[in-house]
């Protein structure tokens, strides 16, 4: 396959390239992945993607760095966005579920680090997804306040939501007959975290 000429394609060879490791990386995990083949989903060959990034962990590591960058600043956002702690609670938890139902390759790549934990991704993702977890734990203790269960494990009930959409997501035709027809993350996170009156 010969180099696509500049004017062929509007997305630039580095997105090109985190799209296709993303696909790569999230159906056969970061060991099995082939850099040719993911040149070739691009569009390139091998040596112009080790132009862009040097080896199979850079490659790798900028593109989980992206995909939860984009999450975190979504998430960031709708946090510090107009509205009282519980409508930017579950502005919150939408973003995040629309997030993740839009990036089903990412569920899948998460999911298999957490059980493989094997190669750089185990560290990349800690590295990603604790301050993450981090940022949403103090947004609800400290602007929950008054508002939330006393009695609630936040860090756990963040975790307990996180894994169910990221389960949901990455089930692909499993999701309907495993969780119905409807995603009822947001109805968890009032029953964890909300007193029931």
């Amino acid at each position: 396959m010969g180099r696509p000429r500049s004017g062929d394609n509007p997305t630039s060879t580095p997105e090109r390239l985190l799209q296709a490791a993303e696909v790569a990386f999230s159906a056969v995990g970061f060991g099995a992945a082939k850099l040719a083949d993911i040149a070739q989903r691009a569009g390139i060959r091998r040596p112009s993607l080790l132009y862009h990034f040097s080896s199979k962990e850079n490659l790798y590591a900028a593109m989980v760095e992206r995909c939860f960058a984009r999450l975190g600043r979504g998430m960031e956002e709708v946090m510090q966005g107009d509205g009282d702690f519980t409508t930017r609670l579950m502005r919150t938890v939408d973003q995040y579920i629309e997030f993740v139902h839009g990036e089903p390759e990412l569920s899948r790549l998460v999911l298999r680090e957490l059980l493989d934990g094997k190669g750089p991704g185990h560290e990349i993702l800690l590295e990603q997804i604790v301050p993450l977890v981090d940022k949403l734990e103090q947004f609800i203790i400290t602007e929950g306040k008054g508002v939330i269960r006393d009695d609630v494990p936040v860090r756990a009930s963040i975790m307990m939501l996180c894994s169910d959409v990221f389960i949901r997501s990455a089930t692909g035709p499993l999701k309907q007959p495993l969780w119905g027809e409807e995603d009822h993350a947001k109805a968890l996170a009032r029953v964890l975290l909300f007193p029931t009156h």
